[in-house]
């Protein structure tokens, strides 16, 4: 028992302090004691518990607007290379336009349990052209200094409404709409932001404005 816990002292004793008195006095500093432990264990336990919380509800959050995506193939060579990740904005085409020039990723309209990643080139109502090397958008000539190499196949598409027409950067070597045809809005997963692996690889992936051409509303 400590001063602080002794009984306020007496000029007289009037009977003789006994064993139960002494087991007495002594009994709640004992259970304060064992208490304050097992209320730090209940405060950190709490604490802990919420912090989780938050985390699985941020988490959620994120993942609910940032998806993760690994590129597996070389059709988007040099802009992207296989074996990099990358963050994806889901949202991007509830919150604005689609534009000429976006990176998009999306489910292959032949499977779509395949994803796939391109470069958005026609909006609906474009006539897309290549022709000798280049490609033209309503008979307008794209500068497009983000390709492997200027395309060797020349065609002409008239894109639907709904829909998107995409190409590879890697022109030669790309399975795309110069293939298949075109991407419905439906099947858009959304926009490709950066590249955040490998680290020295990190980069703001370029959506480049191309001139002379107009937007489209988001799906």
């Amino acid at each position: 028992m400590t001063d602080t816990e002794s009984p306020p002292f007496r000029d007289i004793i009037t009977q003789p302090m006994t064993d139960e008195t002494i087991q007495g006095e002594s009994a709640p500093p004992e259970q304060d004691s064992a208490a304050k432990p097992r209320s730090s264990v209940k405060s950190f336990l709490i604490e802990l518990l919420q912090v989780l919380v938050l985390a699985a509800v941020l988490y959620f959050a994120i993942d609910a607007v940032i998806a993760r995506v690994r590129v597996e193939n070389i059709s988007m060579e040099p802009t992207l290379m296989p074996g990099e990740f990358l963050l994806v904005n889901r949202l991007a085409y509830r919150m604005g336009p689609i534009q000429r020039g976006d990176v998009v990723i999306f489910h292959y309209p032949l499977n779509p349990k395949e994803d796939f990643i391109k470069r958005t080139i026609g909006l609906p109502g474009d006539t897309v052209r290549v022709e000798n090397g280049a490609v033209f958008v309503n008979d307008v000539k794209l500068e497009e200094p983000y390709i492997a190499e200027a395309p060797n196949y020349n065609g002409s598409w008239v894109v639907p409404e709904g829909s998107i027409f995409v190409l590879g950067d890697n022109r030669n070597r790309s399975l795309d709409s110069h293939a298949w045809g075109f991407v419905p809005f439906d099947l858009i997963l959304g926009k490709a932001l950066v590249v955040y692996w490998p680290f020295d690889q990190s980069k703001v992936i370029t959506h480049p404005d191309l001139p002379g051409l107009s937007s489209t509303p988001a799906p």
